[in-house]
């Protein structure tokens, strides 16, 4: 017998309780312990009952959802789905609290959510087996690698050279962790981060601040170039990448999702292995799924470099070990070590 997802929901909506105890119970393979309407009430059935997985309401009068979430991290990590609106307040906090160890989204319109929940039961069942799986131990870890020293005597001359990012769960904070210490000079960097659409762009700006290079979210027909790091918009489009003269551009074009995303990494690794061949880095990190092994596999198969992140740093193993499977990777390393060992490839 299949051991169930113990869930505990947290939000200040009865509607949502309801809606999501329904959905959720509905899988045989998941219990709804129960249904609370304020951090303060769930902190007792946290405590008392270690829920497999929480979904936690991100804007609640008592306590926001992300200074709960911060509480309960750092006694009792337990894998979280972020319940958010896409009003531009929450789209900010649901990014903090990715950052914080959240380790995925559900987002909330303002009006028809019978229609809207009923729309994405599966999706939602999806999430919450997938971050069942998560590792706890990593949802808490937050020392910040030390900033690797490059020899970037070279990197002026690597024009021609792409990095190509692509994660899931856990990437967010991952991300946050390596973007940062990638140097100025570095070749242009574009990333597929599965998230709903309207939450890249505060994603970006969070990146941008903290990083010597700098992060936007892609737009069509931006050009790749040294010092840029472009995340694909979540939505309705893909991101894929062409050569047009002597520059790499990014094209956004619709499509039907591929592994359940898109954005999709797969789509984008495609287009990378096409198009930029034997100058291509990329790299796969933490994330639930096979979306990215493929495409992985094709750039090795042009010449370029493939890295996977490690199993001991991935939240969620399985994108990096569906790429480790098929052989698509050249370089496995620590999430700490993305940074250096992609660097030194390029040089």
């Amino acid at each position: 017998m299949v051991k169930q997802v113990r869930v505990l929901i947290v939000d200040d909506s009865a509607l949502v309780r309801k809606m999501l105890t329904e959905i959720l119970n509905s899988d045989p393979e998941i219990n709804v312990i129960h249904a609370a309407n304020d951090p303060y009430e769930a902190r007792d059935y946290l405590v008392t009952e270690k829920p497999d997985v929480i979904t936690l309401d991100i804007e609640m009068p008592k306590m926001d959802g992300v200074t709960f979430l911060k509480k309960y991290m750092r006694i009792m990590p337990t894998p979280t789905l972020i319940i958010s609106s896409l009003a531009e307040r929450g789209r900010r906090i649901t990014v903090e609290a990715l950052e914080a160890g959240a380790v995925d989204v559900i987002t909330k319109p303002k009006m028809s959510l019978e229609k809207f929940f009923s729309g994405e039961a599966e999706s939602i069942i999806r999430k919450v087996k997938a971050a069942a799986r998560v590792k706890t131990t990593l949802l808490v870890e937050k020392a910040n690698p030390v900033a690797p020293k490059f020899d970037s005597t070279h990197l002026g001359e690597t024009t021609d050279k792409v990095i190509a990012i692509g994660a899931s769960t856990g990437g967010v904070e991952a991300l946050a962790r390596i973007i940062p210490h990638f140097p100025p000079a570095s070749p242009g960097i574009v990333i597929v981060q599965h998230m709903p659409e309207g939450f890249t762009a505060s994603f970006a700006e969070r990146l941008d601040r903290i990083s010597s290079i700098r992060v936007k979210e892609a737009e069509d027909d931006d050009r790749i170039m040294p010092g840029l790091a472009l995340i694909a918009p979540g939505g309705d489009k893909h991101l894929k990448i062409e050569r047009v003269g002597g520059q790499y551009r990014v094209r956004l074009v619709p499509g039907e999702k591929v592994s359940f995303n898109r954005p999709s990494v797969d789509f984008m690794f495609n287009s990378v292995a096409e198009h930029v061949k034997q100058n291509a880095l990329a790299v796969l990190m933490t994330g639930m799924g096979k979306d990215g092994a493929k495409g992985l596999k094709k750039i090795r198969d042009e010449g370029g470099e493939t890295f996977i992140q490690d199993e001991e740093s991935c939240v969620i193993f399985g994108m990096p070990g569906e790429a480790q499977a098929i052989g698509a990777a050249k370089h496995c390393v620590p999430l700490k070590l993305i940074p250096n060992s992609v660097i030194r490839a390029v040089s």
